[in-house]
């Protein structure tokens, strides 16, 4: 019994190992996943996945180049799957994410790693070295392009969700459509969301914030296949599709294909409304791309543009600080009204320093202080959170943000009460209760200042 038993150990130990040492089948039915090291250009290696069609040899192949984010390969196993159902062989790689962050990621490097996955897949036996291209998802589509206009290798080009514009003015536009479609108009998104993209930007914590994809655009010979989602709503795509088509024509690129596609969100799902990512890719994208691919050169020539997207507003240029809105000088203005509002209550501890007891004064620091951390609570929501939901609304404006309006007025007009009650509240006063007053209006002052630059004073 002992014998039997060791022995069923034994084969099971030797399948396992053998086992270890093949492709893996992948969840499709007809296609294998193989796992790769792909050896960058400065030495370093990074974790990929070969997905193929069964027993595939000179095939075509793509790189898959990511979007925003970490970019762990698992996330393109979906859109590679179904490349390798097309016939296409499909490479996707965990990405660089060695200082990338939201203030610094560098377009040119990670260019760099998508053309060390075309040399790794050119050398693999399922394809034909001379049809490897690259495929750019979001951010993929600007350095996708990048990395094309760079090498001969890549033999065609394949963008989804790409901007013919800067990541900050696209980012802006993804804010306004968010709230817009959400029925909140108004100071919110006219000026806090908008100065808040720009001092990001002005203060370098906006990475590629000013990128130019115009040129790089202009430079690419090979044949494009650019696809926006009807319903993107993080890139504007018809503003995105004009703008790939004028740069093409306007260098006389002959081979191209801008596809617009029906109910597609960003990176070509199935959508409800543009902001939820349904399992399943959109119909017919799948089949676009193997057919398009498939048919090369041809299927590029003639140029195809689909009637672009339509967009509940166009993407608007963000306009650079000038010097009196500065990071430096908001944060002094800032640091200013802290400290004359610090000043003003620490001083009423001196009893000789104490006007006449009003009621405005009080009402002026509390408001004040609620405004000011209110509106920078507001500001991290717009710039980080993703929500699409923002409860009722009473004139176009979310309730928390009507009550920060209506606290800074309450803050302006108790400010207007001590400054139109001076002779009565100083009459008699000591030089030190003086000074104390002059404390707070200066600090009452700079928040009206600071208000109205973000919009809390605007309607």
């Amino acid at each position: 019994m002992l014998s039997i038993v060791r022995r069923i150990a034994l084969c099971a130990t030797m399948f396992a190992a053998v086992c270890a040492g093949m492709p893996s089948a992948s969840a499709q039915a007809g296609t294998t996943a193989v796992d790769i090291t792909v050896t960058r250009g400065d030495g370093s290696t990074t974790n990929a996945t070969v997905h193929a069609p069964a027993g595939a040899t000179g095939r075509a192949g793509v790189v898959l180049v990511h979007g925003s984010g970490a970019g762990r390969a698992a996330q393109y196993t979906q859109v590679a799957e179904a490349f390798a159902r097309a016939g296409i062989v499909a490479l996707r790689y965990d990405k660089r994410t060695e200082g990338y962050t939201p203030a610094h990621r560098d377009f040119s490097l990670l260019a760099e790693d998508a053309l060390a996955g075309v040399a790794a897949l050119r050398n693999r036996p399922e394809v034909d070295p001379a049809r490897v291209g690259l495929w750019g998802l979001s951010e993929g589509g600007w350095v996708a392009p990048l990395a094309a206009s760079r090498s001969a290798d890549a033999a065609f080009l394949i963008t989804v969700g790409a901007n013919s514009g800067a990541p900050a003015a696209q980012q802006n536009w993804a804010n306004e459509t968010r709230f817009g479609l959400a029925g909140v108009r108004g100071s919110m998104i006219d000026v806090l969301a908008r100065n808040g993209i720009r001092q990001l930007v002005g203060a370098e914590q906006f990475a590629q914030a000013d990128y130019d994809p115009t040129p790089v655009l202009e430079r690419i010979t090979q044949p494009v296949l650019a696809i926006w989602g009807e319903l993107d709503r993080l890139t504007p795509p018809g503003d995105s599709l004009r703008g790939f088509q004028a740069t093409f024509d306007r260098v006389g690129k002959s081979n191209y294909t801008l596809v617009t596609l029906p109910h597609a969100e960003h990176a070509a799902h199935q959508t409800t409304d543009g902001f939820d990512r349904l399992p399943a890719l959109a119909p017919g994208y799948a089949e676009l791309m193997g057919d398009w691919v498939a048919g090369l050169p041809g299927s590029a020539a003639p140029p195809r543009a689909d009637q672009p997207a339509a967009q509940r507003h166009p993407v608007g240029e963000i306009a650079p600080l000038s010097w009196w809105e500065s990071p430096a000088v908001n944060l002094v203005l800032l640091a200013g009204i802290v400290l004359a509002f610090a000043g003003y209550a620490l001083t009423g501890f001196v009893k000789a320093w104490r006007p006449s007891k009003t009621l405005a004064p009080r009402v002026l620091l509390v408001t004040a202080s609620i405004g000011i951390l209110g509106a920078i609570a507001q500001l991290g929501f717009i710039l980080i959170a993703r929500s699409t939901s923002f409860g009722p609304l009473l004139f176009g404006r979310t309730l928390p943000w009507l009550a920060l309006q209506l606290i800074a007025v309450c803050a302006v007009v108790a400010l207007g009460f001590v400054v139109v009650r001076r002779p009565r509240t100083l009459a008699g006063a000591t030089r030190g209760a003086r000074t104390r007053w002059a404390i707070l209006v200066c600090g009452g002052t700079g928040f009206a200042l600071w208000a109205t630059y973000w919009g809390l004073l605007l309607p």
